[in-house]
């Protein structure tokens, strides 16, 4: 409140202090945004964006601050972070149930081939046709599939076998192929290490190739996950070839 008060009428909570307020994302940045219209002073501590396209729509009030609308908060979120923390902020929109699709394409038409608006199109894209996951790990690892050109999985599809089911995170039925995400605080313990090695000997008995992968993998050596997929995924395309005569 007090950054905006300083900035002067009109001026409202923008950018990634507005997407903190509003709960789409927490804001560590030094300064406080602030969006003004044709004010040119300066304030210490206050990261003021100039704006001629900020109409009273644009506009919103939380808890007696004035702020960016949720649309308008995206688009100018899209010009300051990275492409996978724009993401998250949209998906938690929708979580929150606060993303407005005909809000999103007003913005978006006023957006005047700003390059968060082009970020902002790719981002929603993306998420609409995700198809939707549990955490975190699965959303990096299904990213890492469209990304090594693999066919799409299915996600947290049941899997019959011998008059029970399985939960596969990722699975391919025409490859007879399913890949597992292990975060430790889920698969960490005795009995998830037991469960998780029945459970893979029953499916590969009914003739399902089952791969693991891990948190720190999936995190943080995507590529080489990527190049993994590919291979067991050629492999799996690949007819078996039949024992020599002898």
């Amino acid at each position: 409140m007090a950054a905006v008060l300083a900035c002067g009428p009109g001026a409202v909570l923008s950018h990634r202090a507005a997407a903190d307020l509003l709960g789409l994302r927490r804001s560590s940045a030094a300064s406080v945004d602030v969006t003004v219209r044709g004010w040119s002073g300066r304030r210490t501590g206050i990261a003021i964006h100039r704006s001629r396209t900020l109409l009273t729509r644009d506009r919103m009030t939380v808890d007696s601050i004035p702020c960016t609308s949720v649309a308008r908060t995206l688009l100018d979120l899209a010009d300051v972070v990275n492409e996978a923390a724009l993401a998250n902020a949209v998906e938690r929109a929708e979580i929150l149930r606060v993303f407005d699709l005909a809000a999103m394409g007003d913005v978006l038409e006023r957006a005047n081939g700003r390059r968060g608006g082009a970020r902002l199109r790719a981002a929603i894209t993306a998420i609409a046709t995700r198809p939707p996951t549990r955490n975190e790990l699965e959303r990096a690892f299904f990213d890492i599939c469209v990304a090594a050109g693999v066919p799409r999985p299915a996600v947290n599809r049941w899997i019959p076998v011998d008059g029970t089911s399985y939960q596969a995170d990722f699975s391919w039925t025409d490859l007879r192929f399913i890949a597992e995400t292990d975060g430790f605080e889920t698969h960490g313990s005795r009995h998830a290490f037991e469960h998780d090695r029945l459970r893979d000997q029953r499916l590969s008995a009914a003739g399902w190739r089952v791969v693991r992968f891990t948190w720190r993998q999936v995190m943080y050596e995507p590529h080489a996950v990527a190049r993994t997929l590919a291979a067991l995924s050629a492999a799996s395309r690949a007819p078996a070839r039949s024992a020599p005569r002898r």
